[in-house]
């Protein structure tokens, strides 16, 4: 009879998580893996071609949606421009508080990504994700520019390393533990903390 290999794919899945949360990527072993699944460490090749692609399988689908809302937030600010004025350009749609909401609803996933991803393609993960915003925000300003209002120039050395900050910031959540109360909380207030300067750095 063929083999089911759902059931020990799930509890690899979950010995995996468990290892990695605990261990980091570096310092994971397939060996403890294997044997908290109850398989032999040959078998783990049955399901994963490496331990770069079991991590993988844990936080991709997470990075996936969180760029999912990214891309979203993105569009509403798109879809405004030529109706858009000074007053409404920073009608706040709670991005920060949109991302951490997803965060803290796939919290062990982003805890992997900030914390325990040392030696894989995601360790530079919230620099990437600053970057994106960083090429994002240009854009738009760049977009808004060409519609007739006054946009400020900007220093873009110095804007890189001022996105860098505000990414930063939303993940520092995870890295300290917050619970999704105070997350959400501290989420209001990185609102209220870098709006002002964001209208300040643009002269709007």
């Amino acid at each position: 009879m063929p083999r089911d290999k759902t059931q020990s794919h799930e509890r690899i899945i979950e010995a995996a998580k468990k290892e990695f949360m605990q261990y980091g990527f570096t310092d994971t072993s397939l060996r403890r893996i294997a044997t908290e699944a109850g398989i032999q460490v040959g078998g783990l090749y049955k399901h994963f071609s490496s331990k770069e692609e079991m991590f993988a399988s844990l936080v991709d689908p997470a990075i996936e949606g969180l760029l999912d809302c990214f891309h979203e937030i993105e569009d509403d600010y798109f879809d405004e421009i030529g109706k858009v004025t000074l007053e409404s350009i920073w009608e706040d749609k709670m991005e920060t508080v949109r991302f951490m909401e997803y965060i803290y609803d796939h919290f062990d996933e982003f805890k992997l990504i900030v914390c325990r991803s040392q030696g894989t393609k995601y360790e530079n993960f919230t620099h990437d994700i600053a970057i994106l915003e960083e090429e994002v925000t240009i854009r738009y300003m760049s977009t808004l520019k060409k519609s007739g209002l006054a946009v400020s120039e900007i220093d873009e050395k110095e804007f890189h390393l001022l996105v860098t900050s505000s990414v930063e910031a939303i993940f520092q959540t995870v890295i300290h533990d917050f619970t999704k109360d105070e997350a959400m909380h501290y989420a209001h207030t990185l609102e209220k903390f870098y709006l002002p300067a964001w209208k300040a750095l643009f002269g709007l």
